[in-house]
């Protein structure tokens, strides 16, 4: 029997380190997931552990590389972004892989917007809110103030999807989807590194660009294949969409953050955008995406606890709820003259006594109804002078029917879809580099949809 054609993925998120096998159909043959502990840096913040992760990394390789039922094609790699890896001149690291969530000098990141005419203007400049260490431009700075040794040390910066894919290559590459997302890099004007990323000398610790769809050839264990250069994970979400459609759209990719994204929207970012919690990264093909966020997953997983302690269900008590449009016009009459005020980070259910609602069934709807009319502000942020009729929403959100109901019903001169792709964003890392392994055209079934319209 003739070994199956595949190529490799490494998926690497905050929480899950993953690993997938996909056919030339895009089925998924193989899957793996593994969580690390964290450790601490040298500040005593949580960290993922770089050395443990690249051992991981190459150990895998080299396990499924002499797998007699599969012929490994090629190896690529999504990563999450806003984050690292310093290596010397021989390629090991030389500051741990720093949390993003770890709060940043701000005596630092003061001066140097101060120096480059203020927040405002290096924000919309750089396409990037303030953020702290998760503008990554600001977590390479701090080295090179704090520990000018370490800077010195370094010979190559590299964003983590890009180290990932040097872990095999031992090629160091810089690629436009991880300096182009709200890293404070990027000047979305002048298509080029920052002015102050070069005139601090931040752009010497970087390699090369190559475009995101760029392969080399390696030999392992003897056996042929190409490596991609990894991409940063939303980006390459996004890229079985953009194959898939034609025509514009608007997707949500719902979780902890729902965050829209337009790839139709070229508009510069305006300071009120900004302020709004917009920003633009580069997709994979080098243009601007236009994109809002809304906490909206992580708000739902705090008052859906609320719900469940005070009507006494499980936690998960609202996965048994099914939509009910004689509550949800009930609650949209008594909420257009409530005098609640919503805004773009907290939605107005908080303030809602529970005693008010006869069951959680109601109380449920009331949450998503207010989480809507902040989801309907986010996604209006997004919107282009270019006519945009459709939208797809993946992630958690999708297969909520009281969620997509409304939703469909805020938006009716949209067509709303509730859209399912498996491993989004390993499978955009896979497509990324389609044609340098698979004979095969790209499948169109990779995503499945779901049609909801405006509720009478």
């Amino acid at each position: 029997m003739n070994p199956i054609p595949v190529i490799l993925i490494f998926d690497i998120g905050k929480t899950n380190k993953k690993v997938f096998l996909f056919d030339e159909a895009y089925q998924i043959v193989m899957e793996r997931s593994v969580k690390f502990a964290e450790i601490q840096d040298e500040d005593g913040f949580p960290c993922d552990d770089v050395h443990e992760l690249t051992k991981w990394v190459r150990e895998t390789v080299l396990e499924l590389m002499e797998w007699e039922d599969y012929s490994i094609r090629a190896i690529n790699y999504s990563a999450y972004g806003a984050s690292f890896v310093h290596i010397n001149e021989t390629g090991d690291p030389v500051t741990p892989l720093y949390n993003y969530l770890k709060p940043c000098s701000p005596g630092i990141q003061d001066a140097l917007y101060a120096q480059y005419g203020g927040e405002t203007q290096l924000s919309v400049e750089t396409a990037s809110p303030v953020l702290g260490n998760l503008n990554s431009g600001i977590q390479l700075y701090s080295i090179q103030v704090n520990h000018p040794d370490v800077f010195k040390s370094i010979a190559y910066s590299l964003h983590l999807p890009q180290f990932i894919s040097y872990l095999i290559t031992g090629k160091p590459v810089a690629e436009i989807t991880s300096i182009g997302c709200h890293t404070l890099l990027w000047d979305f004007v002048k298509h080029g590194y920052h002015s102050w990323v070069t005139d601090k000398g931040l752009d010497q610790k970087f390699p090369d660009i190559d475009p995101s769809n760029t392969v080399s050839d390696l030999a392992i264990l003897g056996k042929l294949l190409k490596s991609g250069i990894g991409l940063h994970d939303s980006s390459s979400a996004l890229i079985p969409y953009l194959q898939r459609f034609t025509e514009p759209f608007i997707l949500l990719s719902t979780g902890t953050w729902c965050i829209s994204m337009n790839p139709f929207n070229e508009d510069p970012l305006t300071s009120d955008e900004l302020s709004q919690d917009c920003l633009c990264y580069l997709g994979y093909l080098g243009k601007p995406v236009k994109a809002s966020r809304l906490f909206a997953g992580h708000e739902h997983e705090e008052q859906v606890s609320r719900l469940a302690n005070h009507f006494h269900v499980p936690r998960n008590y609202y996965e048994q709820v099914a939509f009910d449009p004689t509550i949800f016009w009930a609650i949209q009459n008594r909420t257009e003259t409530s005098r609640i005020e919503t805004g773009l980070h907290h939605s107005a259910f908080s303030k809602w006594e529970l005693s008010f609602f006869a069951s959680y069934t109601e109380a449920y709807h009331q949450l998503i109804f207010d989480i809507i009319r902040q989801q309907q502000r986010a996604t209006a942020l997004v919107f282009s002078k270019r006519l945009i009729n459709k939208l797809y929403v993946d992630g958690g959100f999708a297969h909520n029917p009281v969620f997509m109901n409304m939703l469909a019903t805020v938006f009716p001169a949209m067509e709303v879809f509730a859209a399912d792709v498996s491993q989004a964003s390993a499978i955009g890392a896979a497509l990324a580099i389609h044609h340098h392994w698979n004979p095969l055209p790209v499948p169109n079934d990779l995503i499945s949809l779901k049609k909801y319209t405006p509720v009478k």
